[in-house]
């Protein structure tokens, strides 16, 4: 009697899609769209895939929105913190980061972070919870950095706050057709908050 392990030769069929490829495509919908106007009809054309194959992988639409909402705060919060590495001195890390944030080149879309918790936060926990954990992590990156600048951690935890809300203010008025230059000139504001 052989002692190899066993094969599992009986697996289930090979998915004819990227998941990750999927979400992205669905992310778009629900960003150029909203969650309540982007039909299933739409969501699976963007995707290529059958209703019982977006069933089966994501399960619901908002099952979905919430991975795609969670993989963009993710993403975006990955590149602030290579910003944060990269940059030399405190304040130029943070301007960084704040022009990530607000994108001012970024057109009329808004950010999909901010469409989205402005839309269905208020009634919507799941939403509402993962938009209170990635605004922590981000005001704790932007005050670790103001911290070091010299700031006592209270004072700094404050003007982070102030900062972050001019930033993701910026991407409002970036949708309702302030111009890059405009959405800069904000941004150049936020340069008082940080320690002399």
């Amino acid at each position: 009697m052989s002692t190899a392990p066993a094969r599992n030769i009986v697996a289930g069929r090979p998915r004819g899609f990227v998941p990750q490829q999927a979400l992205h495509a669905a992310m778009e919908v629900f960003w150029l769209r909203g969650y309540e106007a982007a039909t299933l009809d739409d969501l699976t054309a963007a995707m290529g895939l059958s209703r019982s194959s977006f069933y089966a992988c994501f399960t619901s639409k908002r099952a979905l929105l919430i991975e795609a909402l969670q993989r963009y705060a993710d993403q975006l919060f990955a590149a602030l913190v290579t910003i944060a590495r990269g940059e030399r001195g405190g304040k130029a890390a943070v301007q960084a980061i704040l022009t990530e944030i607000a994108d001012p080149k970024g057109g009329v879309r808004g950010c999909f972070f901010v469409n989205t918790v402005c839309e269905l936060g208020p009634h919507d926990n799941a939403v509402a919870g993962l938009a209170q954990a990635h605004i922590g992590r981000v005001t704790g990156l932007v005050t670790d950095l103001i911290i070091a600048a010299g700031a006592a951690p209270e004072i700094a935890a404050a003007r982070a706050g102030a900062m972050l809300a001019i930033a993701i203010g910026a991407t409002s008025l970036r949708k309702a057709g302030a111009s890059p230059s405009q959405i800069e000139t904000l941004l150049r504001q936020a340069e008082i908050l940080f320690p002399a």
